[in-house]
C-alpha cells in the first residue's frame, strides 16, 4: 500500500479518523483529573573531607578521591539504612509512598535529592531528614568531616506532577495509531472487487473495456 493510497483511506474513514483520537484524549484527560497530584521538594548538599582543612595544595589525586568520596555519600542517601532511620523517625515502616532522585556532579562534591510525593510539606520534610540522616551515616563510616547543606529543601507550592497534558497528547496519538490500524485492517480483509483495478491485481489480466452501468426504467 502506497502513502497516496492509505491517505485516500484515510480520507474514506475520516469520522474515524477525527473521533477516536479525541474520544481516547478525552478519556486520558478526564481520568488524569483523578490522580492525586505530586510536588517536589529538592536540596542540594556539600560534601567537606577531613583534608579540605589543610593548608595544602590540592593534586589531582586528591580531587579524584573526593569525588569518590561523594559518589559514595551518594550511595548512602539511597541505602536502605539511611531510609530506615527516617521513616522510623515520621513513624513511618517504610518510605515506599516517597520517590527518590539522588543526582551527584562529575565535576563537583555537591549532591542534589528530589523527594516527589503527595503532601508537599512532607516532601520537604522528608528531604531534609535524608540529609541529616546521611550526614550522620557517612561521617560515622567514611573519612570524611560532614555532609554541609547548601539549600535546604523548602516546601513546594506548586505540583510538579502528574504531567496530565503530556497524557492527554499520549492519549491522542494512541487514538490515532488506532484508527489508522483499524482502516488498515479492515480495507486488508475486505476482499470485494469494486474496480477495474481490483480485477487486474486479482487475475493479472488488463481490463480493455467496461459496460456502463443501466437504469431500468
Amino acid at each position: 500500500m502506497t502513502l497516496f493510497e492509505l491517505l485516500g483511506l484515510l480520507r474514506k474513514h475520516l469520522v474515524l479518523v477525527i473521533l477516536l483520537p479525541l474520544a481516547t484524549a478525552g478519556v486520558v484527560a478526564v481520568g488524569s483529573i483523578f490522580l492525586p497530584n505530586e510536588y517536589t521538594a529538592t536540596t542540594t548538599m556539600y560534601v567537606l573531607s577531613k583534608t579540605d582543612d589543610q593548608q595544602v595544595p590540592l593534586t589531582q589525586s586528591d580531587l579524584s578521591a573526593g569525588q569518590m568520596l561523594t559518589n559514595d555519600v551518594a550511595t548512602i542517601l539511597r541505602s536502605d539504612r539511611v531510609r530506615h532511620d527516617v521513616a522510623q523517625q515520621f513513624g513511618l515502616e517504610s518510605l515506599g509512598g516517597y520517590s527518590l532522585s539522588v543526582t551527584s556532579s562529575t565535576t563537583t562534591r555537591v549532591i542534589t535529592l528530589s523527594v516527589t510525593a503527595n503532601d508537599p510539606r512532607n516532601a520537604a520534610e522528608v528531604a531534609n531528614a535524608l540529609v541529616e540522616a546521611t550526614s550522620r551515616v557517612a561521617t560515622e563510616v567514611m573519612q570524611i568531616e560532614a555532609v554541609n547543606v547548601i539549600d535546604s529543601a523548602k516546601t513546594p507550592t506548586v505540583p510538579s506532577g502528574p504531567r496530565r497534558t503530556l497524557y492527554t497528547a499520549v492519549g491522542f496519538m494512541a487514538g490515532l495509531f488506532a484508527a489508522v490500524a483499524i482502516v488498515v485492517i479492515q480495507d486488508m480483509l475486505d476482499t470485494r472487487i469494486r474496480n477495474g483495478q481490483d480485477v487486474e491485481e486479482l487475475v493479472g489480466v488488463p481490463v480493455v473495456g467496461h459496460f456502463p452501468a443501466v437504469e431500468r426504467s
